[in-house]
Formats: structure tokens, sequence, C-alpha cells
């Protein structure tokens, strides 16, 4: 199956680069990927939250439908992990949906938000309204660390200034999430469940991972891993190499400590011989998009070896050499994934871009792979709605949802990402009911 063009050509029209700041303080990943040792494992969290954890509704607007009331609390993240939220983004605002009229129990569904999906208009209008309309349910709608207002305008334009602001992102929706849950539970609404569109269906997926009971879950456009996304789909184009190579190449704490805090080096995402998925930038000359795709040539890296004098032209590519090529690479990806260290005489250098490649696919394996979380309690409740030819969630080369959770549904659209996103939205509607009424149905007594 291909891949959308309409997504290709989408993505040239952005003009936003994400992590323009580069990885993040080192200091910063280190406690986020310990702290994700923790959140990843069910059992452990049972205790890091009260819970009575206080939840405040804050206004209050009447429309003919429904009541639309606007809440706060703060984030448990800067509680358990001081000082590594943005202060903006300590306060956790949220918009909650509620029918005047309920047609079956008082159904809640939260709402994730997807890359860019500032404030709450969007989902409000596309999901939650209808909703109302369609099925009685209401929509609980959570805004994201990182996309409050009160930011600067230059920074909500970036979306998230470096790589470790999207692990801050994950570990402080987990908890937020699970503060909303137990607070919907308190006020009487039932059933319970999650989702979100692309992004937003990545980190429902994971917030559902440390729920300990049975939840549905609709994660629309979204995988198994987030690490592919940025370094084979399209959005690899939107992403700031030069700085992040800069900031690998002079700071060695990267490679010498903190690949030795991941738990996650699963082959299906360090997979680098001929036959790892190519990125989808190489479609963009295949259509006549492209401009100069071609990277800069690396500088020598810390570990005295210089770095591959022709960078490959296509982002993640890598494998002009084929298989020999391609058997050295993914040597020596392996050896530095477990803190080895390979004689240079033996084993060849990569580039330094794909160095920082290869680091990026471990970073975000660690804090975004499912198969580094708890399965959920029941994963008959979750049903995927995935589009055939998305560009910008690769699903070549990874581990699939079944494969993860068992028992999973995955229902497939044809086109790409953003044909789903524009005209699907009834499509991921129907999935949510679906996976609501299957719920009702093997735990009626569930309350």
């Amino acid at each position: 199956m291909g891949v959308s063009r309409l997504d290709v050509f989408y993505r040239r029209l952005l003009l936003s680069k994400l992590f323009i700041g580069g990885w993040g303080k080192p200091e910063d990943l280190k406690r986020i990927f310990e702290f994700r040792k923790i959140i990843g494992n069910r059992e452990k969290c049972k205790a890091l939250l009260p819970e009575d954890y206080p939840v405040y509704i804050n206004k209050t607007e009447e429309h003919v439908d429904c009541h639309i009331h606007d809440g706060f609390f703060f984030s448990p993240l800067e509680h358990l992990v001081p000082g590594i939220l943005p202060p903006e983004s300590v306060k956790a605002r949220f918009q909650f949906i509620v029918p005047k009229r309920w047609q079956k129990n008082r159904p809640v569904c939260i709402h994730l938000a997807g890359t860019g999906d500032h404030f709450f208009w969007r989902r409000r209008t596309l999901m939650a309204r209808p909703m109302v309309k369609e099925a009685g349910m209401a929509s609980l709608l959570l805004e994201n660390p990182y996309y409050i207002l009160l930011l600067s305008f230059s920074h909500l334009r970036s979306c998230l200034k470096n790589v470790s602001d999207l692990f801050v992102m994950g570990g402080a929706l987990i908890l937020e999430s699970t503060v909303l849950l137990r607070w919907l539970e308190r006020e009487g609404y039932w059933p319970l469940g999650m989702t979100g569109i692309s992004m937003g269906g990545y980190m429902a997926s994971l917030a559902v991972t440390n729920w300990p009971k049975p939840i549905p879950l609709i994660p629309c456009l979204s995988w198994s891993t987030a690490s592919s996304v940025f370094t084979t789909g399209v959005l690899s184009k939107a992403v700031n190499w030069t700085e992040l190579e800069k900031q690998y190449a002079i700071n060695s704490v990267y490679e010498k400590e903190i690949i030795k805090l991941l738990d996650y080096c699963g082959a299906d995402s360090f997979k680098m011989g001929p036959d790892f998925p190519k990125p989808v930038d190489s479609l963009e000359h295949l259509l006549g998009l492209s401009g100069d795709v071609s990277a800069s040539v690396g500088e020598t890296s810390k570990a005295g070896w210089e770095a591959q004098a022709g960078l490959d032209k296509l982002i993640g590519a890598g494998l002009e050499g084929g298989g020999t090529r391609g058997d050295q690479l993914s040597l020596h990806a392996n050896n530095t994934l477990h803190g080895k260290k390979s004689d240079s005489s033996k084993c060849y250098r990569p580039s330094l871009h794909q160095e920082s490649i290869s680091f990026m696919k471990a970073v975000m394996d660690e804090c975004t792979h499912m198969a580094n979380f708890s399965v959920p309690v029941d994963t008959s409740l979750i049903i995927g709605v995935q589009a055939k030819e998305d560009a910008y969630i690769p699903r070549a080369g990874v581990l699939s949802l079944q494969e993860i959770w068992p028992g999973c549904e995955v229902r497939y659209l044809n086109g790409g990402h953003i044909s789903a996103y524009l005209f699907k939205q009834n499509v991921f509607r129907r999935a949510i009911y679906d996976t609501f009424d299957r719920f009702c149905l093997k735990y009626p007594n569930l309350q």
C-alpha cells in the first residue's frame, strides 16, 4: 500500500518546525526516563495519586443542547517530578461538554489533543457537539501541556520546542487523565472512555495502560510507537535535525549516559538494514514536490570517528550500500543501544545524521512504544481506526497494535492522514459508540 499524496503535499504547506530547541536538557531527559519506568507499570502507580484529587469547575455556559463547563486542576506531575513542567502548564485546563438530556446512562469520553490542536474549539466542533446530538454522550476535552494559550506566539507556532517536551507531555497526560477519570467516577458518570486523533490517540493509549479497570479506548490515526513518525514519516521533514545533530555531537551525555536509561530497544524500531522502511520524503521527489532534501555534511563525531562525507540525501535512509552496509549499521546501532562501544577498525561508524536518527528512535520508543507500558486490562475494548495510506503514521517495520495488545480491533479507512481527519470524523465517532456499547454489554454492573 502506498502513501497519500495529499499527506505529502500538505506537509510542505506547513512552515513550522519541530524541536527547534533540540533534545532538551540532559537532566530533564534523565528524570523523565526514570519516571517512565514507574508510570509504565500500572501496579507501581496505584498509590501515586490520592483518590480524591481535587478538580474545580470555574465557569459554565448554557447552550440549547448542552452545558459547557470550564475547569482546572493542578497537574500531579508537578508534585512527582518538580519543575519538569513549564510554569504555564502546572495548571491543567479542560472543557466538559455535558448534554442536557441523556439517552442512556451518563457516558463520558475524554478526548486528548493531536499535534497543533490548541485550546478546545476543534475537538468541540468536530467531535463533542456532534456526539451530544447523535448519542447523548458527554465529552471532556483536556488541554495538552505546552499548548496553553498563555505561552508566547512563537512557542505556540513551534508546538514542542524540545524532544523532551513530548515525553513530559506524555507523563503529564497519563497522570492528568487518571485524575479526571477518578473525578468523573466520583461524580457518577458511567461508562467512561478515552479517545484521541493522531498524537492524541497515542496519548490516550498511554493513559489507558495506566488505568486499573476495563475501559473503552479508541485511538484514531495513531499506532504502536511514535518513533517512526519523527524518523520515516512526513513529519520527519519538519524536525530540526541540524540542531539535534549538533547537540548530539557536542554533548557526550546523550550517548554515554542517557542511552543506558532506555529499556525498550526492540529490533522492530532499530532495523537499519535494506528492509528498513524508506522515508516518505522520497515521495516528494516522485511527485515533483521536493526542494533540496540533501542533508548537510555532519561534523566529526564526539567518539573520534569522522562523519560520513557524503551524507544520505533522504532523511532516515543511510542504506545506499545494500546489505553489507546495512548489516554494519545495524550492528553499530545495537551495540550503541546497549551501551557498548565498537572498535572503529572493526565496525563502520555511521553518519552523525544517522546516529541522531537512531538516538531519536531510542528515546521515542522509551516513552511512546506501547510494548514499554502495561497492557490495558481488557484489550477487547480497544477499537483503533487507521488510514491505509497514512504518510504521517508509518506502520511498516514496527510491531502492530494487535501484536502488542492481542484482542484489540483495528478498522482501516481508504486514504491518508489528512483526508481521514478532514472527512472521516463520523467514522471515529462510530467507533467510539461501538466501543462504549461493547463495554456496556460486557460489564453492565461495573459502576
